[in-house]
Formats: structure tokens, C-alpha cells, sequence
């Protein structure tokens, strides 16, 4: 099925921009672009035209092939992303938008349903919420009542179901654009009124968080963009989808800083049983791109962070740690240590994940009492 959607996609996507660009296309000129047999191309517009997503606008005639546009030249989905990850009986769910006025919405509408989500979360065009796995209702309607919500998450054989209720605008975005959207592997709906409900299926896929430290040198060199590049690089392995990058602040009084004393953690979402291969590459990347040898990474699998965990993280905004509690706190939380001095301050990114920019970029913020 996922093959299917992803196949349609693109010759949506194609179709429509060709008909943009010139007005209309023929089989032979997406047989060209898309190097598939005609005979393929012409099954795929044939479908097309059923599902009535394109027309016919010159029959063939003698050399002159038949012409085709697109019934519509409007953006095919407003959803670019939508994938999840699991950490035991916990979602996350990630819903990339091409436009922030689209991901306020949904933040918006999803916060005021409640639903199964425990916390939703905005950063420009990507959209953070929390799930435990089960049911619950919310009211769905119009004004004041939420557009949309989300009122069940179940994980069914290696798949995250989202069970989404809406109305009005979001109902539209259910049923014609959240399937073209890349990692949506299936979509049902069903229509009671005004009322859409449907099921939106993707991959449960493996929540990792790198964390390092002391790359740089008072020669060059910046942790953060260490971390960046590590993101670009792994987010181009096969199986990989790049979340996104923070900057967290420590001690400012530690003698071993370069300069303000900042590391950098990185988030991914991986098929399952990549992890291996992750740490390899991303240790690797380590070595040959810090211009310290005092460089340390630190990897976990999972989103929540251990009460262990969390408790280094902010000692070392707090005051100077050793590397033997580092290795003793990684020890106790199920985290991969690799490296020198670096360790330390790789560790506390990890511990520190899930506080808001503002908290992090503080050290004199406690994240204990920190809003979420």
C-alpha cells in the first residue's frame, strides 16, 4: 500500500506541475520524466481520470497524442510529513506542515480537544504531540468547540493508528491531502454529518537523541555546527528521518569551556534495528570531523528521559561533573557513551531533551520548574 500511495504522489506531483507549466501533458512526456513504460503511464491516467483527479482535454487524433491536465492546480497537500515514534507505551507523533498558519491550527485545535494527546508543541512548521496508547473522546464541532483532535492511538504490527475526528477545513485536509503526505503508509475515513473520522497509518518507528561535545578548539570550529552537519548526514541514510537540533547552555564557570559553554543534542526517527548502525556512523563522523580530541557523543533510544538522567543534566548547568559520574549516570539510563571530556557535556544534552529553547539557552533557569 505505501508503495502504491508513494507512486501516486509523484505522478500527481508531476501532472500537476506540468499542467502549470504548459497546460496540459501527454503519456509520452511523463513516460519521459518519470522513465516508466508508456503502457504503465496510460494505466496510472486512466485511474487518474476515474478518481477524477485529471481530465482528458484533447482526444488523439491521427500523430497527435490525447492531452491531459490536471483538474486542479491547487497545492496538493498542505502535510509535506507525518511520522511517529514509540518509547514503550508512548507515542510521538511529528506532523511536518508547509505553512505555520497550518501548524498553529492544529496545535491549537489538537491542545483545546485534548483527546489522547498529553502535551502538543510547535517549532516553526513541525508539530510536537504526545500520546499514550489507548481511547478518549473529545467534541468535535464548530465554534467554540475544536475543529479537530486526536481521540485514539494504537500500535497494530510494527504501525502507528492515529484515530483522528474533525470537521470543516481539517476534515478537507483528511480526506485529500494528509495521504500524499511522505510516511503516511494508508488512510480510511468515514463520514457521520459533518463529522469525518479516520484512521491515519504510519510506521512506528525508533525515537534516537545524540548528544556531544568539545569539538571545538580556540582555533575554529563550533559544536553546534558539528551537530547540524551530523543531522544533514545521518538524515540522508535510508530508513532515517532528521527531527531536529538544539543548543543547550552548562555551566558557564567550567574551566574546560572554549567559550559560553554550550553542547548540542540532535533527534532522529529510525526503522527499527538501525541503531547499530547509527552509533557506528555517527562515532565515525565524530572522529574525523572534531577539531578536539577531547570530542564525546552520547546515544539513547527513546524519548523520555530517566529521573537519573534528567538529575545530570542539570547539575552540570549547576556546577563542574566528573566523567566518572557521567559514565556511572549513561550506566544506570541506558545510554552509549563514546569519547573523552566531551562525554560529560554529551550527556547532559541527552538528559536535558524536551525543554523549551528558552530553558536551555539558560543555565540559570531551573528545568525542574521549568513550564512545559
Amino acid at each position: 500500500m505505501s508503495s502504491v500511495l508513494e507512486r501516486r504522489r509523484e505522478f500527481l506531483k508531476l501532472m500537476r506541475q506540468l499542467t502549470l507549466d504548459k497546460g496540459h501533458f501527454t503519456v509520452n512526456d511523463i513516460a519521459d520524466l518519470a522513465g516508466l513504460p508508456r503502457s504503465t503511464v496510460q494505466d496510472w491516467i486512466n485511474r487518474l481520470i476515474e478518481e477524477r483527479c485529471l481530465v482528458q482535454k484533447e482526444e488523439k487524433r491521427g500523430r497527435t497524442p490525447a492531452r491531459y491536465m490536471a483538474s486542479s492546480a491547487m497545492l496538493s497537500t498542505a502535510c509535506r510529513r507525518i511520522f511517529t515514534t514509540v518509547d514503550g507505551d508512548m507515542v510521538a507523533i511529528y506532523h511536518e506542515c508547509r505553512s505555520g498558519g497550518c501548524a498553529a491550527f492544529c496545535a491549537f485545535h489538537h491542545r483545546q480537544a485534548g483527546g489522547v494527546l498529553a502535551d502538543v508543541s510547535r517549532d516553526g512548521m513541525l508539530l510536537h504531540e504526545y500520546a499514550t496508547i489507548g481511547k478518549k473522546d473529545a467534541n468535535i464541532g464548530q465554534y467554540p468547540s475544536a475543529a479537530v483532535g486526536v481521540i485514539g492511538v494504537r500500535k497494530d504490527d510494527g504501525y502507528i493508528v492515529q484515530r483522528i475526528r474533525c470537521t470543516g477545513g481539517p476534515a478537507y485536509s483528511l480526506t485529500d491531502m494528509m495521504a500524499m503526505a511522505e510516511g503516511v503508509v494508508h488512510i480510511s475515513v468515514q463520514k457521520t454529518g459533518q463529522v469525518v473520522e479516520g484512521d491515519v497509518v504510519t510506521r512506528a518507528l525508533t525515537h534516537v537523541i545524540v548528544g556531544i561535545d568539545d569539538t571545538d578548539s580556540p582555533e575554529g570550529g563550533a559544536t553546534f555546527a558539528l551537530a547540524l552537519g551530523l543531522l544533514q548526514f545521518l538524515g540522508k541514510m535510508e530508513g532515517l528521518i532528521p527531527i531536529g537540533h538544539r543548543v543547550v547552555m552548562l555551566d558557564p564557570s567550567c574551566p574546560y569551556r572554549t567559550a559560553g559553554n554550550s553542547c548540542s543534542y540532535i533527534e532522529l526517527a529510525a526503522e527499527p534495528g538501525l541503531l547499530p548502525h547509527i552509533r557506528e556512523t555517527a562515532v565515525r563522523f565524530m572522529a574525523d570531523e572534531s577539531l578536539s580530541p577531547e570530542w564525546g557523543i552520547a546515544i539513547r533510544q527513546g524519548f523520555t528521559i530517566p529521573p537519573v538522567l534528567r538529575a545530570f543534566g542539570v547539575k552540570a548547568r549547576k556546577s563542574s561533573v566528573s566523567r566518572e559520574e557521567a559514565q556511572a549516570a549513561a550506566q544506570a539510563s541506558g545510554v552509549d557513551l563514546e569519547g573523552k571530556r566531551g562525554i560529560i557535556g554529551a550527556l547532559a544534552a541527552v538528559g536535558l531533551r524536551g525543554l523549551p529553547h528558552d530553558v536551555l539557552l539558560d543555565p540559570a533557569r531551573d528545568p525542574e520548574t521549568a513550564p512545559r
